[in-house]
């Protein structure tokens, strides 16, 4: 993994301070391959434990419910150590972060394979903790990779939509395997893929430094860089789209199979086609608004993108819950799908581009509020949900949507850092 400076190849070519080029994504697949292949790995043991939780609660002896709520530890564990490592990732070398973050991932997939209780909520502290490391360090990796802004944001995107695809992928590639060895082959099949994942980054990390900071200056202190976070144009309203948007997403997604359920009489079967829908299109949306903002064309820039996503998120949602036709449902659907992961690479890309060298950490804190997000998503669902049925929750969401869209008006055109 050489640095940018020495592959001039790779530097996009910069027109009047807008990068004009930006290398194409197979190209960039080939060159960040290791960070693409640890983010889809980092899904596989919550994926086996989504897939198999009635045997894992039938193993650990308690009850679905009871079990499935251990996920909830996951997202708090990602909320607390997302916010208490964001200052320290751009600290050490990316590879290195990257490596704990995976061993903490293996670590955990092995301890969900022994099945009782204690050890399955050790398994959801652990992945949540893991997650909150990994994601952020390779998506800032991969975009240290360029020099050029427009391709660093690219570069960052193409990490989140392996992890999109991976997110729909997964189950169904660890099916065939599950039916040889079950779920705890599966999860002692994930362990060994992270650690020895984590030996070879740390193998490629031993001796690495931090990325240096722009003019050789001094890494700044714990404290200081939220302060520096903070005065990044643009990145509180950014992170707080990144939030609102998580929670009105996986709020949806969390009762999608009740309401087509209740609304259409959707078997299970036929609902599997549902969420296929629903993960295609947020996959296939993040990965092409990705490389469309990438370019940079100067009639619509990701500024706008996100104002656009927002706003065929907010009329979708509040169309959803009320849609007479089965027909019309699926298109609203992907519709959200592909609106939402519209909104989430704008925001990964405008972060990158400009956080500077506090990528790392402007990713890590991001991280941190779509785990928040999360679980103010489920929470504020039941709760409009338990309250007003459907309607409810439908004007819980487009609130939700509508107060992220204020706060995108706030994010302006501003220097890019480099």
């Amino acid at each position: 993994m050489s640095s940018p400076s020495q592959n001039p190849a790779i530097t996009a070519r910069v027109v009047g301070g807008r990068s004009a080029d930006v290398p194409g994504d197979w190209w960039m697949v080939r060159r960040l391959w290791p960070f693409l292949v640890a983010s889809a790995v980092s899904l596989i043991p919550f994926t086996v434990f989504g897939m198999y939780l009635v045997p894992i609660a039938a193993a650990a002896g308690g009850d679905v419910a009871e079990v499935g709520g251990l996920r909830g530890l996951g997202g708090l564990a990602a909320l607390v150590v997302g916010f208490l490592v964001a200052p320290l990732i751009d600290r050490l070398a990316r590879e290195l972060v990257a490596a704990g973050g995976l061993a903490l991932l293996g670590v955990s997939a092995a301890l969900g394979a022994v099945g009782n209780v204690f050890a399955l909520a050790a398994f959801c502290l652990l992945i949540g903790a893991s997650t909150s490391i990994l994601a952020p360090s390779i998506g800032a990796a991969a975009a240290d990779r360029f020099t050029s802004p427009a391709a660093a944001g690219r570069a960052a995107t193409l990490v989140s939509a392996t992890t999109s695809m991976m997110a729909m992928l997964a189950a169904p590639l660890l099916a065939v395997p599950g039916l040889l060895w079950g779920w705890r082959g599966n999860l002692l099949a994930g362990s060994v893929v992270s650690l020895a994942l984590s030996a070879a980054f740390f193998w490629r990390g031993r001796g690495r430094k931090a990325p240096l900071r722009s003019g050789g200056s001094q890494q700044m202190s714990y404290l200081t860089t939220y302060r520096e976070l903070a005065r990044i144009p643009g990145a509180l309203p950014l992170l707080v789209v990144a939030m609102l948007r998580t929670a009105a997403f996986m709020g949806y997604l969390a009762y999608l199979a009740a309401f087509y359920d209740a609304r259409f009489d959707l078997a299970p079967g036929w609902f599997a086609f549902v969420w296929s829908l629903s993960g295609a299109s947020f996959f296939l949306g993040n990965l092409l608004s990705g490389r469309y903002i990438a370019l940079e064309r100067p009639w619509i820039g990701p500024e706008k993108m996100l104002l656009i996503g927002l706003s065929v998120a907010l009329t979708s949602v509040a169309l959803f819950y009320f849609s007479p036709t089965l027909p019309l449902t699926l298109l609203l659907t992907a519709l959200l799908g592909a609106s939402h992961a519209t909104v989430a690479a704008c925001v990964t890309t405008l972060l990158v581009r400009r956080s500077g060298d506090l990528r790392g950490s402007a990713l890590s804190v991001n991280a941190a509020g779509m785990s928040l997000g999360t679980f103010l998503g489920a929470a504020i669902g039941g709760l409009s949900l338990g309250l007003g049925g459907y309607p409810g929750t439908a004007l819980a969401f487009s609130a939700i949507t509508l107060i992220a869209v204020l706060f995108a008006v706030r994010v302006r055109r501003a220097p890019t850092l480099t």
